[in-house]
């Protein structure tokens, strides 16, 4: 397996409106990053991944983008943007920006021109189609709720927007269009860019003719029509020819939808179209069969059973990313953890799990300091475009619930991971001296990066700890997976090996007490304690009848 620095990197996500307000305006900017950066190396992560700050009329919180060489004026200026960057190389960081490709803002240039007539020469850098027997041209609906295309007047056409109506998706079949993102893209990383997040990219090749969803249902999900399409692996081909391949740097791909399999071509080894991509078959363990929103317990069983196919079906083929919450997420302590008794145990258990794994890890602001969801009183107080729409179809328009609906948002919601970062116990939690755009978490007071930093034993030190561990031994990089105690009901275990060398992982995913007896081939005659969130030090000890406690995690190197 070739070795990659971005195979060895950590990535820390930011979510520029609420990591850090310098000016009192109540959102977060590029200043209040900058003001941060010795935070982050403190950390020890490698590469900071920046979501969107260009322009943008903000309907869906800068993934709607009006000029992709531009910084929005809420964040700051393209000065402001050069001193971070500036910064970060100083520090031995890396910059991934997000790039949202499969459609624009309606108030892109393009689409403004587009949306003038047929004949417009920008018209075709968009999918507009003619109605059906005066409906839309299909019945797909859009990920944001309702139908996936919305009437134009003036020209009495549909273009399609598989997001917010205000998001027209890009048509890719356009090779002048494709060589447009092809030279943006070039202009980003000629200014020193280090690699890119790549939106939704396995949405931007659609079924020929667009064809409706059988059944004849009036609105239904299409996605078997535009995930994973006819040229996706065409176009990234071109995109890594093009730009990816002449340059030093690290992409990852967001996937909805794709298996192993899809991940295989996408991620490949020989390195053809992206480094990793991002899978969301994890993230859909608590999604019953009305999907998102028809929220369910999730597994171990099933955990396991993810987690593991993915690590081996992507062995020795592609490499994967691991992350367990992003902006898009509730946070991982209060979905896979517990954020009440055992938060801070359950946190570090979690972080070990997934940093011991085989793959290029993701934190998210304020994962590393145990942040949790939160419940807002009124729906009011939500800003997720998401939230609100998905409440006006199934409560004001269908008749649902109150009480079921808001509890599925508490705990699914996209706001949970988009409350202000929690800088210390002064009021709005340090994020601004303003009023903030959404409301703190109202536990700010104890759960904050001030506290995390003075207290050694802090979630915060035990993320420092993984990281350096990570750049200090290849098998938690490059050693291969096996699951271990596959039916344990309450302990997900899993070893690494690497030549010679053998880690073992345990982890109680539970609140009571558990015992790991290790599998008879393992040889733990002579076993050194790596990490554990409840003990220190690396003193040997034998692994025989281990009992771990509530949410206990431990790695062994095994000699």
């Amino acid at each position: 397996m070739e070795k990659k620095w971005w195979k060895e990197s950590v990535v820390y996500q930011i979510y520029p409106r609420s990591f850090k307000d310098s000016n009192g305006d109540g959102i977060g900017d590029l200043q209040g990053i900058i003001s941060k950066l010795d935070y982050l190396k403190e950390l020890g992560v490698g590469v900071i991944w920046l979501s969107p700050v260009y322009e943008s009329p903000n309907d869906d919180n800068g993934y709607d983008i009006s000029d992709y060489k531009a910084i929005m004026d809420e964040f700051g200026t393209m000065e402001d943007w050069e001193e971070l960057l500036e910064g970060l190389h100083k520090r031995g960081m890396k910059l991934m920006m997000d790039l949202v490709v499969n459609h624009s803002s309606d108030e892109h240039a393009w689409f403004i021109e587009s949306r003038k007539s047929k004949d417009n020469p920008y018209r075709d850098y968009y999918i507009w189609r003619p109605g059906k027997d005066g409906n839309e041209p299909n019945n797909w609906t859009s990920f944001f709720s309702g139908s996936a295309w919305q009437y134009h007047e003036e020209t009495d056409e549909y273009f399609l927007h598989l997001f917010s109506k205000k998001q027209p998706d890009l048509n890719w079949e356009n090779p002048v269009l494709r060589n447009e993102i092809y030279d943006m893209m070039k202009w980003w990383l000629d200014k020193g860019v280090d690699g890119f997040r790549i939106n939704v990219i396995n949405l931007i090749s659609k079924e020929d003719g667009l064809p409706s969803t059988p059944g004849g249902k009036k609105y239904d999900w299409g996605g078997d029509y535009f995930m994973n399409g006819p040229r996706v692996h065409e176009y990234l081909q071109e995109m890594n020819r093009e730009v990816l391949s002449k340059y030093d740097m690290m992409t990852v791909g967001e996937c909805p939808g794709a298996s192993p399999e899809d991940a295989a071509r996408y991620a490949n080894e020989e390195g053809t179209e992206l480094n990793m991509i991002f899978t969301f078959e994890h993230m859909d363990l608590d999604s019953g069969p009305g999907g998102k929103w028809d929220v369910k317990d999730w597994t171990l069983a099933d955990l396991k059973d993810v987690m593991t196919k993915w690590q081996k079906d992507l062995e020795g083929r592609g490499w994967n990313s691991l992350y367990l919450n992003n902006h898009d997420q509730p946070r991982m302590v209060s979905r896979f953890g517990n954020d009440q008794e055992y938060r801070v145990e359950s946190a570090k258990m979690l972080a070990t799990f997934l940093h011991m794994m085989q793959g290029t890890p993701y934190i998210y602001q304020g994962e590393e300091l145990g942040m949790t969801n939160v419940k807002f009183d009124s729906l009011e107080e939500y800003n997720d475009i998401e939230i609100h729409n998905m409440y006006r179809e199934k409560v004001t328009e269908g008749g649902e619930d109150h009480a079921k609906i808001m509890e599925a948002i508490y705990r699914k919601g996209r706001d949970n991971a988009r409350t202000p970062m929690q800088w210390d116990d002064s009021e709005h939690a340090g994020f601004t001296i303003g009023t903030p755009w959404l409301k703190v978490n109202p536990n700010y007071k104890e759960i904050n990066a001030e506290n995390a930093l003075k207290d050694p034993s802090s979630i915060f030190y035990y993320y420092k700890e993984l990281n350096r561990l990570r750049k200090e031994h290849d098998i938690i990089v490059y050693g291969t997976y096996d699951l271990i105690l596959e039916d344990n009901p309450q302990i997900y275990a899993y070893t690494r090996s690497l030549g010679e060398e053998k880690l073992v992982i345990m982890c109680n995913f539970t609140k009571e007490n558990a015992t790991c007896t290790l599998p008879e081939d393992i040889q733990y005659e002579s076993a050194s304690l790596l990490i554990g969130n409840y003990v220190e030090g690396t003193a040997e000890e034998r692994l025989e009848g281990l009992q771990l406690r509530p949410y206990e995690a431990r790695v062994y190197r095994l000699n």
